[in-house]
């Protein structure tokens, strides 16, 4: 094969480049390390690397590769973690500074498989503090900086920013990112790369920090579908430590990844639903669509029982709720450091009484309901994953959230799947979302990998500093 940049390789062609000895995991290892030097103090996409173990994970790849003892096709892939991913004897700081010292106990369900994939950890990616924010911001521990624009310091999306910058700016091939309300789609579209948000117990979140027991889904942030598809094939599948995964058996979502669009039935949303979305992320929606239809899909028009806003606000009341819970007793006490954005959202739990709660959790059960039915012949439901490319810091309304089509996927126990689909005028990545029915990862990432052969987007790389 021709010899590829370790760089922006992904991660099906770092696999193959080991597999056929063109490429080691050293030599991709050490080049990653050493951009992460250069680039990383400005972009601050990383809390923590691991260079040492990194390339002595490397070595031992490299060596098992050479020998003839390959475990999978992604030993030897680097991957960094967003820093709610416990591995034990390491510091999850949970994006805050009250945990700056906190020692996991035990290790994520999700490291433990990326590790016996022999895929090398190369470090830990920053987070809204608690991952409680769409926009990325986090006051005390700093922002990431989106690779988009040198100049204005703008937002990376969140909670998982650190992840979704790493990946765009060839920091690490993959990363990854949880998704309560968009958590992963959203960084993804404003960093320009692909994130796929699984379904509720898909992939296990023992020994992950939670906000939202009923939401959190931890995922993939990464450079292709494929390479989405590669990752949640490790992750998925049942984990008795994290009961909500026992009622999923594993998928692997390759065998369908190729098939096409051709005949599928893809829904777009209500006109009503586009007002507020700024005109070329419109434009780059309605391209989208054209492009699938004209890829074989048959384009379909159902009325959505609720607007996105509704889903958005009851999101919100469950995310607070269950975020309360978790650390009510930390933004309760104001002699701590805890992010002045952050302190107001988590204690809007403090009032939500459980009557209310349960009332919350009925209504979505019949919401659920509601939107299946109305959904039941389409494969999948397309939208913007953002109303507006990202925006300059300085301009954040901190009481609002980005995540006006994205926390519908949460909410509805749907799956989603955030890819790029355009440039705005000035150079910022816009973003398809597909949401699809509950346990569809595969049909999700089939869809966006027929968008994606037909498209250069992810071709795109941002500018050098």
């Amino acid at each position: 094969m021709s010899q590829i940049d370790p760089v922006w390789a992904t991660v099906a062609e770092l696999s193959r480049a080991f597999g056929e000895r063109a490429l080691s995991p050293v030599a991709a290892v050490d080049a990653l390390l050493e951009r992460i030097r250069k680039r990383d103090p400005a972009l601050h996409a990383y809390i923590a690397v691991y260079e040492t173990d990194a390339r002595l994970a490397a070595e031992a790849a490299d060596r098992a590769i050479r020998a003839g003892h390959r475990v999978g096709p992604l030993h030897g892939v680097p991957i960094a973690l967003k820093d709610l991913v416990d591995m034990q004897g390491r510091v999850t700081t949970g994006g805050s500074k009250v945990w700056a010292d906190r020692v996991s106990p035990v290790t994520a369900t999700l490291a433990e498989r990326l590790i016996a994939a022999g895929m090398i950890v190369i470090g830990k990616t920053h987070t809204v503090e608690f991952a409680m924010g769409s926009f990325g911001t986090n006051t005390h521990l700093g922002t990431p900086r989106n690779p988009w624009d040198l100049a204005v310091h703008r937002t990376p999306g969140g909670s998982s920013s650190g992840s979704g910058v790493a990946v765009a700016a060839g920091l690490a091939p993959v990363a990854i990112g949880t998704d309560t309300g968009g958590s992963v789609r959203l960084p993804a579209a404003w960093c320009g790369v692909v994130g796929l948000k699984v379904t509720a117990g898909r992939i296990s979140t023992y020994g992950v920090l939670p906000l939202s027991s009923t939401l959190d889904t931890p995922g993939p942030l990464a450079r292709s579908v494929e390479d989405a598809a590669l990752i949640f094939r490790v992750l998925n599948g049942p984990d008795p430590r994290d009961p909500q995964t026992l009622a999923w058996t594993p998928a692997d979502p390759l065998p369908a990844l190729r098939r096409g669009v051709a005949g599928l039935r893809l829904a777009v949303m209500p006109d009503a639903e586009r007002a507020g979305v700024a005109d070329d992320v419109l434009a780059a929606y309605d391209g989208s669509v054209e492009k699938l239809a004209a890829l074989g899909a048959r384009i379909v028009r159902p009325a959505l029982p609720h607007r996105f806003s509704d889903y958005a606000a009851a999101t919100g009341r469950i995310i607070g709720a269950e975020g309360y819970r978790f650390v009510g007793h930390l933004v309760d006490d104001m002699s701590l450091p805890i992010d002045p954005h952050i302190r107001p959202r988590i204690q809007l739990g403090h009032d939500v009484s459980a009557r209310d709660y349960l009332l919350t959790l009925a209504e979505r059960e019949e919401r659920r309901r509601e939107f299946a039915a109305a959904l039941a012949e389409a494969d999948a439901l397309l939208t913007p994953t953002t109303q507006t490319a990202a925006i300059p810091l300085d301009q954040v309304d901190q009481s609002g959230t980005a995540a006006h089509y994205t926390r519908a996927g949460n909410y509805l126990g749907l799956c989603a799947l955030a890819l790029p689909n355009g440039f705005t005028a000035g150079g910022l990545p816009t973003s398809l979302q597909v949401l699809c029915h509950a346990g569809e990862e595969a049909m999700a990432l089939r869809i966006g990998w027929a968008y994606e052969q037909a498209t250069d987007w992810k071709a795109r790389r941002p500018p050098e500093g």
